[in-house]
């Protein structure tokens, strides 16, 4: 009998944590090394929020278990947050806390889904999502965008993909790992053909305040109400309020599911940190003056990425309108020779990258197809103006 089961040795390794950590190593290592892997702020966590974790930790209350879906002070503030910021009104029994963003996502998806459900996944994708879904039994049925359409997928190519055993559409505006928003009237057509088809929707909406250019996140919720019974929403504080080490997400649907997947949590974890959670609180019940201030520092690193990218023979980047990550086509890079090699995938240009000028990037093919490289733009601007140069000096040299 093999030692580990089947379904988790088909998990693959998560490549944007692959990365980071071969980055992490090698500055250890006393290398000079710059990362546009992990996607994560580089900003502190805000000190308001801090000392309110601080506090917590002195209150014995929140030395035991505490309720298994979450504090409930800390679900009507979750419920407040969302009715202010998309307009999604909620009760706090429909909101469960988790253990950050992917937890949420992992009980989403075991909650709904059975072997043999179809779910369809826009891609590229963010890591995650395709190894969450093959974990229940599901399958996962990919739908290719490409720079043609924005990297948004249109409602053409959902009824192509669509079955009799399609049970869940993935729907993440803005995107990782692109940066695409999709258009409040784009994200109703896509809800309304969700609804009429009869199938779930799981949203992502982690980058909600990182938008740019006077774009706007429309939550498919807000825009087609009729999806209150079918649609599960996933958010959490890491992006927002620079706190992806604290480890607190949470999902939002009906209540059924709702209890069914804190039923589920109650046997995986119980309650998340009492100290984390009363962090959350804080970030929640707070203004978000911090948040635009990251996303200020954010927009001018994006336009300095963009124009040094495409400053890059071979290279395409569009400008993305939402999250931190730039999403770069390195097509007409591979295939010709650089330092002796000749890169013919984006993993191979990748690694040449990081063994040649010490810059670490994701390849395409972590989020789908090959062919591009996911660089975050959530770094100092002098590491990014160094790390982006460091490669357009070496790309430069391709022949």
């Amino acid at each position: 009998m093999p030692r580990i089961s089947r379904r988790v040795a088909a998990i693959a390794e998560s490549a944007t944590l692959a990365i980071d950590a071969k980055a992490k190593a090698l500055k250890a290592a006393g290398e000079d090394v710059i990362g546009f892997g992990a996607g994560e702020p580089d900003f502190p966590t805000p000190a308001q929020i801090v000392d309110a974790a601080a506090a917590a930790c002195h209150q014995p209350r929140y030395h035991h278990y505490t309720p298994g879906a979450g504090l409930p002070e800390l679900r009507a503030a979750i419920a407040a947050k969302t009715a202010r910021d998309s307009g999604l009104r909620v009760e706090p029994g429909q909101v469960l806390v988790t253990n950050g963003g992917k937890h949420a996502l992992y009980e989403a998806f075991t909650t709904l889904l059975d072997p043999g459900d179809e779910v369809l996944l826009p891609s590229p994708y963010w890591v995650t999502y395709p190894e969450a879904i093959s974990l229940t039994g599901a399958e996962p049925v990919i739908v290719q965008t490409d720079q043609s359409t924005g990297f948004r997928v249109t409602v053409e190519q959902l009824e192509a993909a669509v079955t009799d055993r399609t049970k869940l559409l993935v729907f993440v505006s803005p995107s990782n790992p692109t940066g695409a928003v999709y258009p409040p009237e784009q994200v109703a057509a896509i809800g309304r053909w969700a609804h009429e088809h009869g199938i779930w929707v799981v949203t992502d909406e982690i980058y909600e305040h990182l938008v740019y250019d006077g774009v706007r996140a429309a939550s498919v919720v807000v825009e087609v109400p009729e999806l209150a019974e079918t649609c599960i929403v996933l958010n959490g504080v890491a992006k927002t309020y620079a706190m992806t080490g604290w480890r607190v997400g949470w999902m939002i649907g009906p209540r059924d599911v709702v209890k069914a997947a804190a039923n589920l949590q109650s046997h995986l974890t119980s309650n998340v940190a009492n100290v984390s959670q009363r962090a959350a609180i804080a970030a929640l019940t707070g203004d978000l003056s911090a948040a635009h201030e990251m996303r200020t520092a954010f927009d001018r690193r994006r336009r300095t990425i963009v124009s040094m990218l495409n400053d890059i023979p071979g290279v395409v980047c569009p400008t993305p309108q939402g999250a931190f990550y730039a999403y770069p086509s390195v097509r007409g890079v591979l295939g010709r020779t650089l330092r002796g090699r000749t890169p013919r995938t984006s993993v191979e240009l990748a690694s040449l990258i990081l063994e040649e000028v010490e810059v670490a990037v994701v390849p395409g093919e972590a989020f789908g197809p090959s062919g591009y490289l996911r660089m975050s733009y959530a770094l100092g601007d002098d590491d990014l103006v160094e790390g982006v140069s460091r490669i357009q000096k070496l790309l430069a040299e391709a022949h």
